[in-house]
């Protein structure tokens, strides 16, 4: 299970905002949970969607165009993946694992 942070930038917007297109894109990532083939979260920055890689990939490139179904001719998307294979880790994990040290160290 793969891990990846998915940041879509449609490049000529009307407008500075691009909250219309990242709610297209959640919509997106709704099908693909509720098909329980991904976990996502979103963040003021990014989203973060956890899954078996090959299924990333496909739901990385839906949401890709979604700009471009939207009418914007340029797309940029970012892309960053934690792929550990010896262990499964999920989002929830990482997270509370960090927390559990922090927490921890406020005890010394």
């Amino acid at each position: 299970m793969a891990i990846v942070d998915v940041t879509v930038i449609p490049i000529g917007t009307e407008t500075p905002s691009v909250s219309k297109y990242v709610a297209s894109i959640q919509k997106i990532l709704k099908n693909y949970e509720a098909e329980e083939k991904i976990k996502f979260q979103l963040t003021p920055m990014n989203t973060i969607i956890e899954g078996d890689l090959p299924i990333l990939f496909e739901v990385i490139q839906a949401m890709h165009e979604v700009p471009f179904s939207e009418g914007i001719k340029r797309v940029a998307t970012s892309i960053r993946i934690d792929d550990r294979r010896d262990v499964k880790r999920t989002m929830e994990y990482k997270v509370e694992r960090v927390n559990s040290l922090v927490n921890e160290n406020e005890d010394k």
